[in-house]
């Protein structure tokens, strides 16, 4: 299983959103219209998710 990891060549702020598209094979373009529609409503609190995943995943190899 390979680690996670912000993405080197699919980033538009920090690659977090790129990381986990490419771990899961996901469409990045779709990930990051459904994180910023999740981050927008009030019960997911998408910028400190955001912050914290961006701390804690290692950097693009």
């Amino acid at each position: 299983m390979k680690n996670i990891h912000r993405s080197l060549n699919n980033r538009v702020f920090a690659g977090v959103i790129g990381g986990l598209a490419e771990h899961f094979d996901w469409n990045a373009g779709v990930a990051r219209v459904l994180f910023v529609v999740l981050a927008i409503t009030p019960a997911f609190p998408g910028l400190i998710a955001y912050l914290i995943l961006w701390m804690i995943m290692g950097d693009p190899e």
